[in-house]
């Protein structure tokens, strides 16, 4: 159970059931993870699920690197629900489940492509300094270009956001599930 008593999908305000309706009937096809405590705040959680649509469904990164990231984010913010959520769906976007137990763990990741360790080292320098240098910057720019660098900070500034309100709210795993983070 989290912090936060279930909503009543039953008894939600007009604004609460225009945010639900609209979160239900985009790609996620769900209320799951953050988005029953945003509900509190229906135009946080319709702004918040509009940039989350675009940050998981339509960023220019591909879709094993902007998990790669999100699972770095998750991780970095000891989010059991996240990582849990994205380490199954990097592995079936194509990301080594090797690199993902990496992630997992805290070893480094045994990366086969270049643009594995370019998304790594950017996020991580980031999330240990609060900055990125710029060889970091320029390998991500020679790499993805602006518009791609834009979306991977995107991702993860979305993904932390994500992070702390698991966090904060304390919302679990589904039953039986073990926490994946140490």
């Amino acid at each position: 159970m989290s912090r936060l008593a279930p909503l009543d999908l039953n008894k939600l305000t007009p604004e609460q059931k225009k945010a639900a309706d609209a979160i239900i009937a985009g790609p996620r096809g769900a209320l799951r993870g953050p988005f029953e405590p945003w509900l509190r705040r229906p135009e946080l959680a319709d702004l918040a699920q509009k940039l989350g649509e675009y940050c998981r469904f339509k960023s220019s990164l591909p879709k094993d690197l902007a998990e790669l990231a999100i699972c770095l984010i998750g991780r970095h913010f000891k989010a059991q629900y996240e990582f849990y959520a994205h380490a199954r769906l990097a592995k079936e976007a194509g990301l080594s489940p090797a690199i993902v137990e990496a992630v997992r763990t805290r070893a480094t990741p045994p990366f086969t492509r270049d643009v594995e360790r370019i998304v790594y080292d950017f996020v991580t320098e980031y999330l240990d300094t609060n900055r990125v240098a710029t060889p970091n910057y320029k390998r991500a720019i020679d790499a993805f270009g602006e518009p791609g660098v834009v979306d991977l900070v995107g991702v993860c500034g979305y993904y932390m956001l994500v992070s702390m309100t698991l966090n904060v709210f304390d919302l679990k795993l589904p039953p039986g599930e073990p926490e994946p983070l140490a």
